[in-house]
């Protein structure tokens, strides 16, 4: 069942997006340059992720990690940090893969096997952020941390991320959104 996807949020996203994109066009064209000098021409990194109705689409970031050497560049770990290399992401946003608040898109092998009713949040497009998303901002040094990352994360964080997903998939509305989004920047300034 995949839920009519609100007018509001169509617009919020289409209209913020293409102002963002226009605000940081410089910043794009400077950050490409330095990701493609740090990790490798294009700079850019593409991956197949699963998207509304599970339909696989391909998300854009920028590139963190050594193109020959697979390692994280310093570079690329402040990218990370300061959340930069998730800018590209505003074309999928324009593209209408994805919006600004939404399940963190992830890659097959998760949202595509879902069964019964946690399938609902397949009628979501994937999003910049999320309360699951904020709630593990730092995955990647949670799972650093366990002595079985796959177990865990399929254990712990996916079950907790999905219930998170699910429960905004019922209380959709303008208000959580902006609640997220203001949530976001806080945290991101901070």
């Amino acid at each position: 069942m995949v839920k009519k996807y609100p007018w509001w949020k169509a617009l919020m996203d289409y209209g913020l997006a293409l102002i963002m994109v226009v605000l940081f066009l410089p910043l794009f064209v400077i950050l490409v340059i330095l990701t493609s000098i740090d990790t490798g021409f294009p700079g850019i990194f593409t991956q197949k992720r699963v998207g509304r109705e599970g339909k696989l689409f391909v998300i854009y970031k920028f590139q963190t990690y050594h193109s020959h050497t697979s390692q994280k560049s310093s570079f690329g770990k402040w990218m990370r940090k300061t959340k930069l290399d998730e800018l590209p992401q505003l074309f999928n946003i324009l593209k209408g893969e994805m919006s600004f608040v939404g399940p963190r898109p992830d890659i097959p092998g998760y949202y595509d096997v879902l069964k019964d009713d946690d399938r609902l949040v397949l009628g979501l497009k994937p999003g910049l952020t999320s309360e699951a998303g904020i709630k593990y901002r730092n995955e990647s040094k949670i799972l650093e941390n366990q002595p079985d990352p796959l177990k865990y994360n399929d254990e712990v964080l996916f079950p907790d991320k999905m219930k998170m997903n699910l429960e905004y998939y019922h209380q959709l509305s303008f208000k959580t959104d902006i609640l997220i989004l203001l949530k976001t920047f806080s945290i991101l300034k901070g």
